[in-house]
Parts: C-alpha cells; sequence; structure tokens
C-alpha cells in the first residue's frame, strides 16, 4: 500500500469510527438519514438509539409502568416486549424476560473490556440496551432495557 492508500484508508476508519458497527453492517427495513434521526429524536434519545449510549438508571418513567400493553420502539414503531413479560428487576432500568417473536436482533458488545449482549430493534436498528442471564423464570434471561428506546401503548 501506498502512502496515498494508507491515508485514505485512515481517513475512512476515522469517519467511521462514531458510527456504531451494528448500523454498518446491516440494512434495515426502516432507514433513515442522520439528519432525520437527530429531527425525530431528542438529544438523549439520539445517544441511546443511534450512538448505543444508556440513560442514567431511574430516570424513565416506563420503569414504573405497570398497565397491560406493548412496548414499542421508539425509532420505528415495531412492538417489541408486552408488558406480561415486564418485571422489577431493581436495576433501575424497564426489564422483561422476553422479547416479542422476531422483534429484536442482538449482536456482542465488547466495549467495557466485558463481553456483554446487545439488543436492538430488528426493523430499524435502534439500540435499545443489554441481555443478562439473571433473569426470571421461565427464560432466565433479563432484557434491560433504556426507557427512552421505546413508547408504551396501552391495552
Amino acid at each position: 500500500m501506498n502512502r496515498r492508500g494508507l491515508l485514505k484508508a485512515t481517513c475512512a476508519a476515522a469517519l467511521l469510527a462514531g458510527v456504531p458497527r451494528a448500523l454498518l453492517a446491516a440494512s434495515f427495513e426502516v432507514t433513515r438519514s442522520d439528519a432525520e434521526w437527530r429531527a425525530m429524536l431528542s438529544d438523549l434519545e439520539y445517544s441511546v438509539m443511534r450512538r448505543e449510549g444508556t440513560e442514567r438508571p431511574f430516570t424513565s418513567p416506563l420503569n414504573d409502568e405497570k398497565r397491560a400493553g406493548l412496548f414499542h420502539c421508539r425509532g420505528c414503531d415495531l412492538p417489541l416486549y408486552d408488558a406480561a413479560a415486564k418485571y422489577d428487576s431493581g436495576t433501575g432500568w424497564p426489564s422483561f424476560w422476553q422479547a416479542l417473536p422476531g422483534a429484536v436482533q442482538t449482536k456482542q458488545d465488547r466495549k467495557f473490556l466485558m463481553l456483554r449482549t446487545e439488543v436492538h430493534c430488528r426493523r430499524c436498528g435502534s439500540h435499545l440496551g443489554h441481555i443478562f442471564d439473571d433473569g426470571p423464570k421461565p427464560t432466565g434471561k433479563r432484557h434491560c432495557l433504556n426507557g427512552v428506546s421505546l413508547r408504551f401503548e396501552p391495552a
């Protein structure tokens, strides 16, 4: 590789460094430009859903939501979780023991020198949170989600 090629590769890598791998590697049914996402989401929603950030614990009103209904993706309105699968994990984030069939996708997250399972909306790729193996029966899973990634629709 010559110097020009190395410079191009370095610039491309630098530009893509801020874009989450999930958003680069997959195509989704619902796609929007970065400007469109920024226009429709608050700064916190954008940080969490498009940059894989995390909201502070105990800040989401959805953490205390107890009515029957469905939790939808804030990015594309896909139903993701049934309120019947929600439980109080004590973590400060809305937690569920399972998603609706075919609603989410996962990928490995190796940030912070640990291996975690990241969960995204399968239709628009929005980051929702992480899945852990310390949940209740019947699945033993804890889908620990950012409330800003969700919208609740009562039954």
